[in-house]
C-alpha cells in the first residue's frame, strides 16, 4: 500500500532533503524546484504509455521554493509524473486532467508557463522511460504535438487542454548499486583523447568479426568480436577497450549520452544522431542500451565504466547544459511551448526570456537558452556533474556551447542583447564547476564559443579548452598558407592564451571534430558535399569554412598530408584529440555536418583495416552507394592499412616519451626537468618568420630530444641538424613521404637508419629524428647522410 506520511508545513520548510527522488529506510522522498507554482501533485503510473495514474499524491512547498513528499510503499520501478498549477492557471475545485477549469492565461508575468494538463517529469530523475519524439506515441494515435500548450484548436480543442498523461515521459524509480572499477586518475598531460558516439564505435556490423579483421594487427590480439546484440550499446563500447587501449590512447570522450529527443526509427524530423538534444541532465539514454528494462541503462553504462577503467582507460562525457531539447515558442506564438519537464515547473527560473517572455535562441541557435543567473540552473549542473562523477564514476566533461554557462543577462537592458554577449570569466558557475573538478580530481573542457563569441583561452583556471585557433593554425599552414608565426604559437601549446590557465595540458588540440570534416576528408574535398542522397545525406547546416584542399586530386599526397597532420598533432605541445575513424581513413564522403543522420555509413566501418584500399571496401551490405575512394592504394601489403599503422605507432610513442606529455613550457623553472621546444629555420641558422613554410622544431628534453622538419612548400628542401649530445646519436623515426610508405612511414625506437648533419625533406611532408645514446658495445656507427 503507498501512502504518504503527513508533516506540517513548518516542517517541510526546515527540510534539507536534496532535489530528485530519494529511497531511503522511512520511504521514498521527493522534492521539485517550484517556486511560483501554487499547487504541485504527484501521480504514479502503472504503464509509460497508454495509462492514466492510478495514484496522486499533494506535495508540500517549502520556504526554499521546493515541493517536497515521503511515501512509503512504492516499489522500485514504479513509474513518477508531476502536475503543477500557477498564477496563470490556479486550482479549482473540479478540474480533472483535460478540463480548462481555472484558466487564466498560459504563461504569467514572469513567463512561467503553468498548465495541470501538462503531466512533467522531474529534472533529477536519474531514468527516464521515453522521449517526446518517440515513434511508440504513433499506437496511440499522436504525436509530439500533444505537448503543446496554447490555445490553437487541434482535434476541436484547444492544444493546452490535451491532457498528456497516457503519452508524457516519465521517472523512473531507480536504486542501483552496480560497482564501478576505481578510475585510473591519469595525469591530465598524458592524455589522448577518442571523441565518438555510443552507436559510431560499435554499431557496424563490421564488430561482429573484429578478431578476425584486426588479427594480423601487433597488439591488437586482445580485441573481441562484439555480438549484434551489443551493437551500438553501452556494453559493446565497453567491449572496444582493448582495441583503444592497443591504439594508444588514453581516454575514450563519448558524445552526449543523457537522455535526449530522438525516434527510435530515425524518423525524418526527429533524429538526432550525435544526442545534442539533451531531455534530462541525470539520466542516461535509453536507446544505447541493451538492456532496457528499468535500471537497466544504469547498470549497463556504470559496467561500460568499469571495462574501461580495467583497461586503465579513462571515460569523458560530452554535455549539453546551455540548451534543452523542450524547445522555444512554437512558430513564433509566445503562447505556446512544449514543455515536459523544467519549462512546466520554472520557465523564469531555468530559461532565458526578452521581456515579452519570448524563450531566447540567440547563443545556441536551438530554440532556448539556460538561464544561469538564476541559481536554480546553477545548481542543476553541479548536482548533475556530482551525479554522474560520484555515483556514474565518469572521469571528466566537454561541455558543448560552454561559453553560455558564462553569460548572465544585463537586469538593467535585458533586451539590449549585444551587451549579453559579453563573456564573464569570473562566473560563479565556471568557477564552481572549475573547483568542483579540482576536489573530484577530474578533467573539464570547454566548447570555447558559442553563436554570440569565441572565447578561447578566457575561461577561469582549472578549465581545459577545445583550442579552434591551433585547428585553424594547423589547416592553414599544413596546405601552405604559409600562417608561420601562428602555426610556431600553436606548435609550442598556445602560451600566450593558457599559460595563466593551470599548464600547458589545458590547451586540447585538435585538427577535426565531430561538426565538420573527418580528416581524411579534411584533405580531400575543396567544398563540404552535404545534398547527398542517402546514407550519406542529405544534411542541412555545416560550416562553408573549412580551410581544407583536396590536395589537387592526388590520392598519394592525401595520404601523405594526413601522416603530416597526425604528426604534427602529436609532437605539439598540449593534450591530443583524434575523431574515430581518423585512425584508419574514415571518410563521410564530404558530409561535413551529418548530426541527423543515424545511418550505418557514419560508424566506424573496421574492414577499412587489413586492407591497403581502406575507402575501396563495401560501406554494409544492402548499400549499393560506395565510399568515394579520395586515398586510393598504399604502397604496403595487401592487408595492411598503412594510416592504421602509422597512427597507432604515433599514439603510443606519446605515451613512451614524458618531452610529449608536458605541464608546463620551456625555461619557465629553474631546474633540469623542463623541455623546450625551439623553432629553426631549414638551415638552422635563424628563426622561421611569417611566410615561411618549412620550420624546424627541436624538442629539447632532458630524456631524449626529437628534431621534427616541417616542409609544408611544393619543393623538396635540405634541412641542417646540429650533432647530438656526447655518447648520443640521431636515428630516423618518422618519414611523411610516399617513399617511406612501404615502412608505414615509421621505424621502431632504436632500429631506425643512424643519420648525421642533414637531410631532404620532400615536398608537402614531415621527417622526424630522435636522439638516442649509443648502443652498448658500438665502437664504429655506421652514419647515413642523404
Amino acid at each position: 500500500m503507498t501512502r504518504v506520511i503527513a508533516l506540517d508545513r513548518r516542517t517541510w520548510a526546515k527540510a534539507t532533503w536534496p532535489l530528485g527522488t530519494h529511497p531511503h529506510a522511512e520511504g521514498v522522498t521527493f522534492a521539485v524546484y517550484a517556486p511560483a507554482a501554487t499547487r504541485v501533485q504527484l501521480e504514479i503510473y502503472p504503464e509509460a504509455l497508454g495509462a492514466r495514474a492510478t495514484k496522486t499524491f499533494l506535495l508540500a512547498k517549502g520556504r526554499d521554493g521546493i515541493w517536497r513528499a515521503l511515501l512509503q510503499g512504492l516499489q522500485f520501478g514504479a513509474l513518477i509524473g508531476f502536475r503543477a498549477w500557477g498564477r496563470n492557471w490556479p486550482y479549482v475545485k473540479g478540474w480533472k486532467p483535460g478540463s480548462d477549469l481555472g484558466f487564466i492565461s498560459d504563461l504569467d508575468e514572469h513567463g512561467n508557463r503553468f498548465n495541470p494538463n501538462k503531466v512533467l517529469f522531474d529534472p533529477y530523475a536519474r531514468e527516464v522511460t521515453h522521449n517526446v519524439f518517440t515513434d511508440q506515441l504513433h499506437d496511440f494515435g499522436v504525436n509530439d504535438g500533444v505537448f503543446g500548450t496554447g490555445g490553437e484548436i487541434v482535434d476541436g480543442v484547444p492544444r493546452r487542454n490535451i491532457d498528456t498523461g497516457p503519452y508524457a515521459p516519465k521517472g523512473v524509480l531507480i536504486a542501483d548499486y552496480t560497482p564501478v572499477t576505481p578510475k585510473p586518475r591519469i595525469p591530465s598531460e598524458k592524455n589522448v583523447i577518442y571523441e565518438v558516439q555510443v552507436e559510431q564505435l560499435t554499431g557496424h556490423p563490421s564488430v561482429a568479426r573484429l578478431s578476425e579483421l584486426l588479427s594480423r594487427e601487433p597488439g591488437f590480439e586482445g580485441v573481441v568480436d562484439i555480438p549484434p546484440e551489443f551493437q551500438g550499446t553501452y556494453k559493446g563500447a565497453g567491449m572496444m577497450a582493448p582495441y583503444l587501449k592497443a591504439l594508444g590512447v588514453t581516454t575514450v570522450e563519448l558524445l552526449p549520452v543523457h537522455e535526449q529527443n530522438a525516434s527510435e526509427s530515425a524518423r525524418e524530423g526527429a533524429t538526432n544522431a550525435w544526442g545534442y538534444m539533451t531531455l534530462s541532465f541525470f539520466a542516461p539514454n535509453r536507446q544505447y542500451a541493451a538492456d532496457k528494462s528499468w535500471c537497466g541503462p544504469t547498470r549497463e553504462f556504470k559496467e561500460m565504466v568499469s571495462a574501461f577503467h580495467d583497461a586503465g582507460l579513462q571515460v569523458y562525457l560530452d554535455v549539453v547544459y546551455n540548451h534543452t531539447a523542450e524547445g522555444g515558442n512554437w512558430n513564433g506564438d509566445v503562447n505556446t511551448t512544449g514543455f515536459t519537464s523544467l519549462g512546466g515547473f520554472a520557465t523564469a527560473e531555468y530559461y532565458q526570456m526578452t521581456s515579452d517572455k519570448r524563450l531566447i535562441d540567440g547563443a545556441t541557435g536551438t530554440s532556448n537558452q539556460v538561464n544561469y543567473s538564476s541559481e536554480a540552473a546553477r545548481n542543476l549542473v553541479l548536482d548533475s556533474l556530482r551525479y554522474w562523477t560520484q555515483d556514474m564514476q565518469v572521469d571528466g566533461f566537454r561541455f558543448d556551447l560552454a561559453t553560455v554557462l558564462g553569460r548572465l543577462p544585463d537586469e538593467a537592458h535585458p533586451d539590449d542583447w549585444a551587451r549579453q554577449k559579453r563573456f564573464f570569466s569570473d562566473h560563479p558557475l565556471l568557477v564552481d564547476i572549475a573547483e568542483f573538478a579540482r576536489q573530484e580530481r577530474i578533467e573539464v573542457i570547454a566548447e570555447a564559443w558559442d553563436l554570440w563569441g569565441y572565447e578561447v583561452g578566457n575561461f577561469p583556471r582549472g578549465w581545459g579548452e577545445w583550442n579552434g585557433r591551433y585547428r585553424d593554425a594547423v589547416r592553414r599552414f599544413t596546405k601552405g598558407d604559409a600562417n608561420t608565426v601562428a602555426f610556431t604559437d600553436m606548435f609550442n601549446g598556445d602560451y600566450h592564451h593558457f599559460h595563466d590557465s593551470g599548464g600547458a595540458q589545458k590547451t586540447i588540440n585538435f585538427i577535426t571534430a565531430h561538426d565538420g570534416f573527418n580528416m581524411a576528408d579534411l584533405v580531400s574535398y575543396q567544398e563540404k558535399q552535404n545534398n547527398q542522397e542517402p546514407p550519406f545525406g542529405p544534411s542541412d547546416g555545416g560550416s562553408d569554412d573549412n580551410l581544407s584542399w583536396d590536395s589537387g586530386g592526388s590520392q598519394a599526397l592525401r595520404r601523405q598530408r594526413l601522416r603530416n597532420l597526425w604528426t604534427i598533432l602529436f609532437f605539439s605541445r598540449g593534450v591530443p584529440m583524434i575523431v574515430a575513424g581518423d585512425e584508419f581513413g574514415r571518410t563521410q564522403n564530404g558530409n561535413n555536418n551529418p548530426w541527423a543522420l543515424d545511418s550505418v555509413a557514419m560508424r566506424n566501418n573496421y574492414a577499412m583495416i587489413p586492407t591497403n584500399a581502406p575507402q575501396r571496401v563495401p560501406v554494409a551490405e544492402g548499400i549499393d552507394v560506395p565510399y568515394h575512394d579520395n586515398l586510393g592504394v598504399y604502397e604496403t601489403a595487401e592487408h595492411v592499412n598503412g594510416q592504421f599503422r602509422f597512427a597507432t605507432f604515433l599514439a603510443n610513442l606519446r605515451q613512451r616519451h614524458d618531452a610529449l606529455q608536458q605541464r608546463r613550457w620551456g625555461d619557465m623553472v629553474a631546474d633540469d626537468k623542463d623541455v623546450s621546444y625551439l623553432f629553426h629555420t631549414p638551415s638552422g641558422d635563424g628563426y622561421p618568420s611569417e611566410g615561411d613554410r618549412a620550420v624546424a622544431v627541436q624538442i629539447d628534453s632532458p630524456g631524449d630530444d626529437f628534431w621534427v622538419m616541417i616542409n609544408m612548400a611544393d619543393v623538396d628542401i635540405d634541412f641542417r641538424v646540429p650533432p647530438p649530445l656526447e655518447g648520443h646519436i640521431w636515428r630516423r623515426l618518422i618519414d611523411t613521404s610516399t617513399f617511406a610508405e612501404p615502412a608505414c612511414n615509421h621505424w621502431p625506437e632504436g632500429e631506425g637508419m643512424i643519420v648525421a648533419d642533414g637531410t631532404t625533406v620532400a615536398a608537402w611532408s614531415v621527417v622526424v629524428w630522435q636522439e638516442q645514446p649509443i648502443p652498448d658495445g658500438s665502437r664504429e656507427i655506421p652514419v647515413w647522410k642523404d
